[in-house]
């Protein structure tokens, strides 16, 4: 059984949690001996980390989400506020808040009659990029101000260190998604590669779009882009994971609402999700 997490949950930071840091992995498909299976326990690790050093989770709720011990959890987190540079990065000041987010309006849930699409993109070979908070929150927090520049009403998105689904209706203002696209991906990766020193580098390999004209394919996607990290076994619980938009659609959707969409089996469908 998942452990739910309330969206406004929020307990005190203590001098401990604050001087929590992360060691940096080797990179990390050569420690993971190029298997990615590792690579998703060793990030859920780090988030459930995350959100224990934030605040938002017990000790033990963090071991549960990370699937292990509370001492497995803490193995090789450092606690003393000195960090060794090139060592370890110290946590943020704080995960995303939802008042720091530039939200979509509330959900509208029916197929627009200028276009409503399902986008899917992955970085270049798959490499985990974005694999930090910040970098998570830049990725996300572009798409959510692009799509609103560009006239792009997005109803769910998840974004993942190596990837991003979202759904979204093109407005009666909209422009063409391939440039949506293009400047995301443009700005995004000039940004990563600012942070981390790599000018030039290529960040994104192609990217999916499939219009959706089926009321009842279109609401399954909704659910598989909303439980999507459930899916990669990042959280137990859609809501917990700071970067995709269940918590937003659990607090403005109807709750009937809520109910029917997260009823959608979404374990046949095709979408392209292999990373």
């Amino acid at each position: 059984m998942g452990v739910a997490l309330q969206d406004n949950y929020r307990t005190p930071r203590t001098p401990m949690m604050r001087s929590i840091s992360i060691p940096v992995p080797e990179p990390l498909l050569e420690a993971a001996g190029g298997s990615l299976g590792p690579l998703r326990a060793e990030f859920r690790r780090r988030l459930a980390l995350w959100l224990l050093a934030d605040g938002r989770l017990s000790a033990e709720n963090a071991a549960a989400m990370a699937g292990v011990p509370v001492s497995g959890l803490l193995q090789g987190a450092e606690t003393v506020p000195v960090q060794e540079p090139g060592r370890t990065v110290p946590l943020p000041p704080a995960l995303p808040y939802q008042s720091d987010k530039d939200w979509p309006h509330a959900p509208v849930h029916r197929i627009s009659k200028h276009g409503t699409y399902i986008v899917t993109s992955g970085t270049y070979q798959k490499a985990l990029l974005f694999d930090t908070p910040e970098k998570l929150t830049l990725l996300e927090r572009k798409l959510l101000s692009l799509a609103k520049q560009h006239g792009w009403q997005l109803e769910a998105w998840a974004v993942f260190a190596n990837h991003y689904h979202f759904v979204a209706h093109a407005t009666e203002q909209a422009g063409e998604i391939k440039l949506f696209i293009k400047e995301l991906h443009g700005d995004a990766g000039r940004e990563l590669n600012q942070i981390d020193g790599e000018p030039g580098r290529k960040v994104w390999h192609n990217y999916w779009d499939t219009r959706l004209t089926f009321e009842k394919s279109y609401l399954a996607r909704l659910n598989y882009v909303h439980q999507n990290a459930v899916k990669h076994g990042l959280v137990r619980v859609a809501n917990q994971y700071p970067w995709c938009s269940a918590a937003w659609f659990e607090r403005t959707a109807r709750p009937s609402m809520v109910k029917t969409i997260y009823r959608f089996k979404i374990d046949q469908l095709k979408v392209p999700d292999d990373f």
